[in-house]
């Protein structure tokens, strides 16, 4: 079975061409992949299935095997995998996800792929919720931005302990099926620090849709601007809010190394 691993601000995820074969129980291989110490690793596993209402469809499972409607870095770097292996051969394509269909434009350079706008679709900020834990009092912003995240303002992402909090906010009795976690900093109108606990995968060094859910609830505070430079312990992505209500979210992809794995020992 062959495999291309992937990322988007350090955000990695294992590829799979799923158009002509499908392996079985794509949960379990997700959770086997993702490991690693046992396995390539990554933050989930992405599958690239055909689609009758667009050019592909994506089907993306986080480490734990839990599926996700929607993955920003993700699908910004399955557009890239399916122009490399020549099953789209588009700079613009719309892409079946769970969570809707999504527009992508990719970014070429030199004749390589090296980063890719996705139309995200709409944002929902939701009324501000309190939220107290191990004593200390925490205001969070619910958005949904095709999965759901809760946004929480701090002076400093680096010193939250994401390890403890991350696991009880994910859970929070909210959204159905957990919610991803941004503690995010204002440094400037045009610019947010963010760190991320995702759903299903717990610490990762970026999450597309939390920077946008970032951007979407502090705009809707008056405390960012629309066109904001989001900073991720992986790297830095831009999320533009435009004027009817759409984020659109811009920033890199790149293949790690493809690989193979050995059949099964009978």
């Amino acid at each position: 079975m062959k495999f291309t691993k992937m990322q988007g601000c350090g955000n990695d995820y294992l590829f799979l061409d799923c158009t002509r074969k499908v392996p079985p129980d794509l949960p379990e291989l997700a959770v086997q992949l993702s490991d690693r110490h046992f396995g390539p690793g990554g933050d989930g596993l992405i599958c690239v299935f055909p689609s009758k209402i667009a050019d592909v469809r994506m089907v993306m499972f986080n480490a734990d095997g839990s599926e996700g409607a929607m993955c920003g870095n993700g699908i910004r770097c399955l557009g890239k995998y399916v122009w490399d292996h020549q099953i789209v051969r588009k700079t613009e394509m719309l892409i079946e996800t769970k969570a809707g269909i999504r527009r992508v434009e990719l970014c070429p350079q030199h004749n390589e792929i090296v980063a890719a706008t996705v139309h995200m679709g709409h944002a929902t900020v939701q009324d501000p919720i309190e939220i107290t834990l191990e004593g200390e009092s925490y205001t969070a912003i619910p958005v949904l931005v095709g999965n759901p995240h809760l946004v929480i303002e701090t002076a400093d992402p680096a010193s939250v302990p994401l390890t403890t909090l991350g696991p009880i906010l994910e859970h929070w009795p909210l959204f159905d099926g957990g919610q991803n976690i941004e503690f995010v900093r204002i440094d400037s109108e045009v610019g947010l620090t963010v760190r991320v606990w995702e759903r299903g995968s717990g610490i990762t060094l970026a999450c597309g849709t939390g920077a946008c859910a970032s951007v979407a609830a502090l705009s809707a505070q008056g405390k960012c601007g629309n066109m904001v430079t989001v900073q991720l312990p992986g790297g830095a992505v831009r999320v533009r809010l435009k004027p009817d209500g759409e984020v659109l979210l811009n920033g890199p992809c790149a293949t790690v190394y493809d690989g193979e794995l050995p059949e099964p020992s009978k």
